[in-house]
């Protein structure tokens, strides 16, 4: 790997008073031990199009932005300020030409930058940030990222009536990496792409070195018979939320009232049960929950919750994990608060290109939140 600038910053105040945007320094070294900004030199390709010309330092120079809070062009001249170019290890590129950069990508140079996200992750685990041998936990969801203006290419009305994009996204449980990103028009159904996605994410996390057990959570958005049996053909762990259709609740309804076991630790107010029984020959595993007391009186119905699954384990520890595809909300947070803020172009596949530029920096949303101003001479 060549080292950038960054690799041998030490980080110093001249005045007491000074504050620094020392959070970029991370993102900055970890970007240039991986190499980002050659990878990307070497794998996309624009052609003869307007903006070209190196396509590594305007990657990095989105990315550093992005990091610092940008959510839109003009906020990438943040890297301007100050010293701040001096730890970046990269030249930085100006808004006008940044904006002349991603209007130049069709979806093809989208997916030369989602193989740059690719390799980067490969490279990060190969150094010790990976699982290795070790369990693999992934989240799968879609988010509504809402947009504004009416010259944004692709936004539309969706399940949440916000107007936006819909894209769909895999993360690492524990970590919050953004392991694969796919941006989608707004009108999309949640599980449009959802297959060809895990079909591309099995075998990412395998060439990135992922040896050890895998499980694949995802709410009812992506119930589908095909890429629950790729997984299992894969030899992928699942398990899936199922909609509330009339075969689940016949289901449901045929469960003896003496199979379902109480939950503790529910909220003072409410109680929740879990059951499981069979739906052909998948595990259907089933919390129900209600109000007690005064409020009961309002709601006195069981309110379920299914999902479907191939492991094998006890009722209370798969129920318990699958609960936990939740903390996929917190990187859905972060891509929402930074790099998919407002969709900084007219167009949507530049639009499209922000979030796995982003992702591809190699940091943990978490630790790519902004903090500070720019750093100061």
């Amino acid at each position: 790997m060549v080292k950038g600038l960054a690799d041998a910053a030490r980080v110093r105040f001249d005045d007491e008073r000074a504050v620094a945007n020392a959070g970029v320094l991370l993102p900055a070294v970890l970007a240039s031990r991986l190499g980002i900004e050659a990878l990307v030199d070497r794998t996309l390709d624009l052609g003869d199009r307007a903006g070209a010309a190196n396509p590594g330092r305007k990657v990095m120079t989105l990315v550093s932005a992005m990091t610092l809070g940008a959510d839109c062009i003009e906020d990438c001249d943040v890297l301007r300020s100050g010293q701040t170019r001096a730890v970046l290890g990269h030249a930085v590129a100006a808004p006008s030409t940044l904006g002349t950069f991603l209007r130049a990508f069709t979806f093809g140079h989208v997916r030369q930058l989602d193989r740059v996200l690719a390799e980067s992750l490969s490279r990060a685990w190969l150094a010790g940030a990976g699982p290795g041998g070790d369990r693999l936990v992934v989240d799968v969801d879609s988010f509504v990222g809402e947009v504004y203006g009416a010259d944004k290419g692709g936004a539309g009305y969706g399940y949440t009536h916000k107007r936006g994009y819909h894209p769909i996204v895999a993360t690492r449980s524990g970590t919050g990496e953004v392991l694969h990103i796919r941006a989608r028009k707004g009108s999309a159904n949640t599980s449009r792409g959802a297959l060809r996605f895990v079909e591309e994410l099995i075998p990412r996390v395998g060439r990135a070195g992922a040896t050890g057990s895998k499980l694949l959570r995802a709410d009812s958005g992506f119930w589908n018979k095909k890429i629950m049996s790729r997984l299992q053909a894969a030899g992928w762990l699942y398990s899936i939320g199922v909609r509330q259709q009339k075969h689940i609740k016949a289901a449901i309804t045929e469960i003896p009232e003496q199979a379902w076991q109480p939950l503790p630790g529910y909220p003072e107010g409410g109680e929740a049960q879990i059951a499981q029984t069979m739906l052909g020959r998948q595990r259907l595993i089933v919390r129900r929950t209600r109000l007690i007391g005064a409020q009961a009186e309002l709601w006195p119905d069981w309110r379920h919750f299914a999902f479907l699954t191939n492991r094998t384990e006890a009722i209370e520890l798969v129920e318990a994990e699958h609960r936990q595809h939740a903390v996929v909300e917190l990187a859905i947070r972060d891509l929402k608060d930074q790099a998919v803020a407002h969709f900084p172009s007219g167009k949507f596949t530049a639009n499209a290109s922000t979030a796995p530029s982003w992702a591809a920096g190699g940091c943990t949303p978490r630790l790519r939140r902004p903090s500070y101003p720019a750093i100061r001479s």
